[in-house]
């Protein structure tokens, strides 16, 4: 019965609202960014079979669509293509783990350091208030809206780099590292590290310290891989 369940939420989630209203290129883009979704937020789970026509009935579109989008998601690193068994959702190995981890500390250290060179008022308030909400909610024990403040302060760190090489690789990193993200939120632990961690960066930004906002990155970052780590199997 519970399975029934999860297959009738996970049906709902990626339906595609009245698709004849939309334009084809419309269509295909939708289906894309649901099963990117549907990934990335672990709703669909390494290993699992992404069978076309199944996911097809789901979503209420033909089968085009959704081999169109099957093609990206396996450029971008989201799901394997096996002869004979179809799309299945990829995992990562220790190795994977590592080799992003090591990327981020490198880009995400970068955009601190520029941060506390160059950040705007606009971006240095939107930081200020990040934290500043974290800290409440965490404080309050209402932690359910943490990840996504997670998300959207990597974002501001992000925008750092705009213009600059290192803003396109993190780009590409991005939806991995919040696939990854996802994994760690049940870390006991965690949440109240990120925090903290967060706060100590936005302090050295604040007042523009790029060595020490930088460091405070990378030590951030390398908590978080080591809580990852732990929690993941040595394939997942």
């Amino acid at each position: 019965m519970a399975e029934t369940q999860a297959g009738d939420s996970l049906a709902g989630y990626l339906a595609v609202v009245s698709p004849e209203g939309d334009a084809p290129v419309q269509i295909k883009e939708v289906v894309y960014r649901r099963l990117m979704r549907a990934i990335v937020e672990l709703r669909l789970g390494p290993g699992q079979q992404l069978r076309e026509r199944q996911l097809a009935e789901q979503m209420g579109v033909s089968k085009t669509p959704i081999r169109e989008a099957l093609v990206r998601l396996e450029k971008e690193g989201m799901v394997t293509v096996a002869p004979y068994r179809g799309a299945i959702v990829r995992g990562y190995t220790h190795t994977d783990v590592r080799e992003i981890y090591e990327l981020r500390e490198l880009l995400e250290g970068f955009c601190a350091r520029r941060a506390a060179m160059r950040i705007d008022d606009a971006d240095e308030a939107a930081l200020r208030a990040n934290v500043r909400r974290s800290r409440q909610l965490l404080d309050s024990g209402e932690t359910g809206d943490l990840p996504a403040l997670f998300d959207d302060f990597d974002r501001l760190l992000y925008r750092q780099a705009a213009g600059h090489r290192i803003g396109a690789l993190l780009a590409e990193l991005e939806l991995h590292l919040e696939r990854l993200g996802n994994m760690t939120v049940g870390v006991p632990g965690r949440l109240d590290a990120s925090v903290h961690q967060h706060e100590a960066i936005v302090r050295a930004i604040v007042r523009r310290e790029p060595a020490e906002a930088e460091q405070a990155c990378r030590d951030h970052i390398r908590s978080v891989f080591a809580d990852l780590i732990n929690e993941l199997p040595e394939q997942w």
